[in-house]
Formats: C-alpha cells, sequence, structure tokens
C-alpha cells in the first residue's frame, strides 16, 4: 500500500496520503517518475488507498483484502488505464473513456483513470481529454503519468497537481548491473518484451556499443547483423537507446573517477574511455538523447541508425 512508500517517496507519500485522510484529493494528478523506478506501483498504490473501503488507510490488512486483489488483477471496474495505441494516445480512446465514465460507478463512489505517457496524446486527444479536465467531477481523479512533466501540454500541467517523484538510487542497490538496468527500463513497460529475450536483447544493445567504438564509420556496413537481426520495434529501439544513454553516462563516470551508477567496470567500458575525452562523450549522450526524441514518430529503423553512426562520427 501507499505506507511502502513513505521511505522512497516521503514527499509524495505526505502529500496524498494527507489528501486521502482529509478527503481532499485533487480531480486530476500529474506524476513524473523521475526515473523511479517503481513508478507505475506507487500510483497503483495510491489509488488503493483512495478507493480502499475500509476506513481508507486505517486498516491494518489492507492491500491484501478481496478489493486490493481485483485491483492487482486489472479486474477493478473503477479503474480505466489508457496507453498508447501504437506511438499515441488517441481522440477515440479518450472518447470511448468519457462515455464509460458518464455511468454511475459499481463499486463505492469514486472512478479513477490513468494516461501513462501522456506525453504521447496526440492533438486531437489532448483537445479531448482538457474538456475533461475542465468540467471535472467530484467522484473522477485523474492521473496522468510522464517522465518528463514539459513534454506534456502546458494547458495539461495548469490543470493538475503536479507531483515529481524521486529517482531511484540504484547504484547502492546490490544487485547486478543487468537488474538495474531492467529496473530502469521496464518502469511501466514489463509488458514489452517476453523476459526470455531481456537478458540477450540488452546485452546486444551493450556488443553494438563497443563494436560501433572499435570501428566507427564501418559499422554502418553489419547494422543488419548487430542490430536490425535483434532490435525490431519501435519500443525496443526506445529500449536500446535508453541504455545507450545510460552506458556512456556510466563511461564518463569513470572518466571521472565516479562510482558507476549501472555497470560495472569492465574492459569495455575502460576501452570506450581510453578513445574518447569527458567532452566527446557529453556530446554522444547528447546525440542519443536528440534522435531517441525521433522514435515517436514514424521514422525508418535503418535511416534512424544510419543517422545515429553518422552523427556520432560526425560525419553530418
Amino acid at each position: 500500500m501507499l505506507d511502502s512508500y513513505k521511505g522512497s517517496q516521503p514527499i509524495a507519500y505526505k502529500i496524498l496520503k494527507n489528501a486521502i485522510i482529509n478527503d481532499k484529493c485533487s480531480h486530476a494528478y500529474l506524476i513524473e517518475t523521475g526515473g523511479f523506478y517503481d513508478s507505475f506501483d506507487f500510483v497503483m498504490s495510491f489509488i488503493k488507498s483512495l478507493l480502499c473501503p475500509y476506513n481508507k488507510t486505517q486498516k491494518e490488512d489492507c492491500g491484501n483484502c478481496h478489493q486490493c486483489e481485483i485491483i492487482d488483477s486489472g479486474n477493478f471496474p473503477e479503474i480505466e488505464i489508457i496507453e498508447p495505441d501504437g506511438q499515441w494516445i488517441k481522440k477515440d480512446q479518450l472518447q470511448n473513456l468519457q462515455k464509460e465514465f458518464n455511468t454511475k460507478a459499481l463499486i463505492g463512489n469514486k472512478r479513477v483513470y490513468i494516461i501513462k505517457k501522456a506525453d504521447r496524446l496526440n492533438k486531437a486527444a489532448a483537445n479531448s481529454i482538457l474538456k475533461f479536465l475542465e468540467e471535472p467531477d467530484n467522484n473522477i481523479v485523474a492521473i496522468l503519468i510522464t517522465d518528463n512533466i514539459y513534454n506534456v501540454l502546458s494547458t495539461i500541467r495548469s490543470r493538475c497537481q503536479i507531483l515529481n517523484l524521486k529517482p531511484t538510487n540504484i547504484a547502492k542497490e546490490n544487485i547486478s548491473w543487468l537488474e538495474k538496468i531492467k529496473q530502469i527500463l521496464f518502469n511501466q513497460k514489463k509488458e514489452l518484451l517476453d523476459f526470455e529475450e531481456i537478458d540477450l536483447k540488452i546485452q546486444k544493445v551493450i556488443d553494438f556499443v563497443c563494436y560501433y567504438e572499435k570501428n566507427h564509420l564501418n559499422t554502418i556496413l553489419y547494422i543488419g547483423k548487430i542490430w536490425n537481426d535483434y532490435i525490431k520495434t519501435k519500443e525496443e529501439i526506445d529500449m536500446s537507446f535508453e541504455i545507450m544513454i545510460n552506458y556512456y553516462k556510466d563511461v564518463l563516470n569513470y572518466i571521472l573517477n565516479k562510482p558507476l551508477e549501472i555497470f560495472e567496470t569492465s574492459n569495455e567500458i575502460k576501452m570506450i574511455a581510453e578513445k574518447n575525452s569527458q567532452t566527446e562523450i557529453c556530446r554522444k549522450i547528447n546525440v542519443l538523447v536528440e534522435l531517441k526524441q525521433l522514435i515517436k514518430y514514424n521514422i525508418n529503423q535503418s535511416l534512424l541508425m544510419d543517422k545515429l553512426i553518422m552523427r556520432l562520427e560526425e560525419v553530418i
């Protein structure tokens, strides 16, 4: 339940706990994940507490009751989750939500809808949700989730209470680098990949970085064999760019004699650090961050990867 996040998210926890106790919850929250890998579970814990039929959060076994079990199963009728259909959240998804929420709640007196990746609302969907937010129903609570609130339209931000979650300090966790990177990658999107393939795909991304650092522009000649055979969907490409950004960040940490945040010191990281200056690594990170923004659009994967290698090489 929400109380389990008292230590990891003290500010957000206090705001939400007081709102529930005093029955003063906002009609809409915009939650910035801030790199907190457990952010969706945090949201669901808030919803469980909000909808709790046992005097809100005062019952000791709250979180293990029948209602919580139904919520965990994804079958609770008063909770609706909206997420991108492809790369965008579309108008008809919001229209269907509004039609459904015009009916009375079947259980309790509140209904909650969650919009994952709120920065992926297309223009028509954004306008549709604005109308919903401008005329809030006292019994409906909206929760919008995003990795970056500034990618969400300002008109939507202004109608929500904003909560910023603290990032997870995974550097202090006694787990492998593979588990650390998975904690970052699969926050809110564990369904994207078959878990039997995840470790292989992550390793292939690291192999690609190391291959590029040794072969530079010639990497384009072998992009099919070392990349396209393993990384295929837009979701996987997005995941891969996130891995590369974090990998180069740890190379930068190594250059600066700082503790590595995710990865372990290896011959590969030492090799890349020796071949690149601090400025060069920062430039490569910026290139990856910039091109990662293109993934949400219908850009051809081969063209994107060619562009990446040429930008890294400063050919274009």
